[in-house]
């Protein structure tokens, strides 16, 4: 189980090694994604708070990047954060996720991409529930649902 000081350590000294490595240029991501998706994902851009039906379903299943299709989140870890986006305690793997210091905004906060194509996925913050404490705040365009 990935804790708070694994993801601080992980933005501030490099992550760990994905599977594998999915590299593409800007104009072959347009091709592929839609524009909501590019603008997530590709420009680090935030869909509207509580703008999908994603936060509050909870089926069985997994979610991988809507971009190159690594696996990143299973259902079992995912809860209801009251936040507005599809929130979760643990990646799949402790290599599917990638964490970067963000101090945009004037906040202090961790990204987190996809380890595998660097998509940006959201942020994740220290304050969710047990056993880790920690909440994997994920905009919902950047992942799909595969079914189980």
């Amino acid at each position: 189980m990935i804790t708070w000081k694994e993801v601080v350590d992980y933005a501030k000294n490099g992550n760990p090694e994905p599977d594998h490595r999915v590299e593409k240029e800007d104009s072959e991501w347009k091709k592929e994604l839609t524009e909501e998706e590019f603008a997530v994902t590709r420009l680090k851009g935030t869909e509207r708070p509580f703008s999908s039906e994603m936060c509050s379903r909870f089926e069985p299943g997994t979610y991988k990047c809507v971009c190159c299709g690594t696996l990143l989140f299973d259902s079992n870890t995912k809860f209801e954060s009251n936040t507005g986006w599809p929130s979760f305690t643990q990646p799949l793997k402790e290599n599917a996720v990638a964490y970067e210091a963000d101090f945009s905004h004037g906040m202090t906060r961790v990204e987190i991409l996809c380890n595998t194509c660097d998509a940006h996925l959201g942020h994740v913050f220290p304050d969710g529930p047990g056993p880790t404490g920690l909440r994997y705040c994920t905009n919902a365009v950047s992942l799909k649902k595969v079914d189980e």
